[in-house]
């Protein structure tokens, strides 16, 4: 890294321990000659060349929509619970910067998805407004009729949020190099559906032939109504700094104990 760069640090102040965290990242930076700013999940700025996100999944998912318009990459250090987008703890710190500051990470752009004014990382979830009935959910692609699910929702993802959401619904997990979209039910009244996968200029239109509206949330943190609604895949890109010895594979494997025989006791 040279010595003209700016580091933003952006910290969840609702996960106790970040802004400690946060700061103490600043002081090592700082101890080297390199400017800092530091500013909560709700201040993010945009004036840095390279941003440290310290909180969970979350977090990253939020500072992974605002710093995509602006190309910056991000870096997560893991607070949270699950941790699967983080690249670094809490008790890795000064190897992980040391790391960064020597360009020993690379750098991974992530596909996003718009619906109207708001995009998400991971997955549009859309749901009946009613959290406690099934829905009447109509599917288009590109203008085609493709199926009708009666179901308790839908969730519309990405590569990235392939591991989230949509796994615990039943749909596949994908390498996030891959560019495509993923439709996953949410607990189907029908033993027919299965997920599908499809092209990555698909344009996806869910709609309730009641015109009944639904309730849309991205990311899980930004939800809105909408009763006609086109999901496609956005002009932006997340940009992850990865770690070049945290495969995905192994994050499958250390995180979510993928190929992992159990060891049983009796």
């Amino acid at each position: 890294m040279t010595m003209n760069k700016t580091f933003s640090i952006c910290y969840n102040q609702n996960i106790p321990n970040t802004k400690n965290i946060a700061d103490i990242i600043a002081k090592y930076l700082k101890e080297k000659g390199l400017k800092v700013i530091i500013s909560d999940l709700n201040n993010l700025s945009k004036i840095c060349d390279f941003a440290f996100v310290v909180g969970g999944d979350g977090t990253i998912l939020k500072a992974g929509r605002f710093y995509s318009k602006f190309n910056i990459p991000i870096f997560g250090i893991n607070l949270g619970h699950l941790g699967f987008l983080s690249q670094a703890s809490e008790n890795e710190l000064q190897s992980a910067i040391e790391k960064i500051l020597n360009n020993d990470y690379r750098t991974e752009k992530r596909m996003m998805l718009e619906c109207g004014k708001y995009c998400a990382l991971n997955d549009f979830v859309i749901k009946s407004q009613s959290q406690i009935r099934t829905s009447s959910i109509s599917i288009e692609i590109n203008s085609e009729f493709v199926c009708d699910y009666t179901a308790d929702g839908v969730i519309i993802s990405t590569p990235t949020g392939s591991t989230a959401y949509a796994m615990s619904a039943g749909g596949p997990i994908l390498t996030p190099d891959l560019e495509v979209l993923v439709i996953t039910p949410i607990c189907p009244h029908m033993l027919s559906v299965r997920p599908i996968v499809v092209n990555k200029n698909s344009i996806i239109r869910v709609y309730s032939k009641n015109k009944d509206e639904f309730m849309v949330c991205a990311d899980g943190q930004e939800t809105f109504l909408m009763a006609d609604i086109t999901i496609k895949k956005s002009v932006n890109y997340a940009s992850l700094a990865l770690l070049k010895d945290n495969s995905f594979y192994s994050v499958l494997r250390n995180k979510l104990y993928w190929g992992i025989n159990p060891q049983c006791k009796f």
